[in-house]
Parts: C-alpha cells; sequence; structure tokens
C-alpha cells in the first residue's frame, strides 16, 4: 500500500468525493475528488459558501430539514453510463453535533448485497 506524502491528507487519496459542510450547510473543506466534480460549480472557490445555494427545490428544502434534523440520506444516482453512490450523513465531535459529510463514489458495477445473519 502507498504511503501518503508527508503533506497528503488521508481524504486526497480516498477514491470519492468529500464534502463537508458545518450545521448551517457553509461548505468548511473539499477534497480533491469533490473540488474535481464540481469544478465547472467554482471547485475550490465553494469552500466557505453555503451548499444549499448549490441545490435546486425539492432537494434544497430536503438538504435544509436534513440538517436541521440531523437525517442522514443515502442514494444512487445515474447520467448516461456514469452512477454515483451519494451518502450524506451528520458528523458529531463526541456528541456535539458539528454538520454534514457528503461522499459520492463512482461506480459501474452491480452492487452485491451481502446478507449477513446474526
Amino acid at each position: 500500500m502507498k504511503k501518503p506524502l508527508q503533506n497528503e491528507r488521508w481524504q486526497d487519496t480516498f477514491q470519492g468525493a468529500i464534502t463537508i459542510c458545518d450545521t448551517e450547510g457553509i461548505i468548511q473543506d473539499m477534497n480533491k475528488f469533490a473540488i474535481q466534480q464540481f469544478s465547472k460549480y467554482g471547485g475550490e472557490q465553494l469552500i466557505g459558501s453555503n451548499l444549499l445555494n448549490c441545490h435546486p427545490e425539492p432537494a434544497r428544502s430536503k438538504l435544509k430539514m436534513m440538517l436541521e434534523k440531523q437525517l442522514k440520506n443515502v442514494y444512487i444516482t445515474q447520467s448516461g453510463d456514469e452512477k454515483k453512490l451519494i451518502i450524506q450523513a451528520p458528523l458529531y465531535n463526541d456528541t456535539h453535533y458539528t454538520g454534514f459529510v457528503e461522499l459520492s463514489i463512482n461506480y459501474s458495477e452491480v452492487i452485491p448485497l451481502l446478507k449477513r445473519d446474526g
């Protein structure tokens, strides 16, 4: 396994987009993949902006409700042949709610369901 470079963050080696926002929806951090994925919307310049402004209705209202009620959301999107698994979940520092993380992972194969009983 390749060791990260001295100044390389683990988030930037993750093979998917990671976006972090605070409890109000202000983007606090993006990894390299997120910056690239959202480059046509400003990429790194999105840090410090409100992600609610990046979403049209009804997604904006749903996201606002998720931020307020600390609810997670998992779904799959598809555009042409490109499929993405999206996971949006609240973040906590111990028990203190600090914001949200969004993971966006591209995939092309069928995702297997592995049942584990017990």
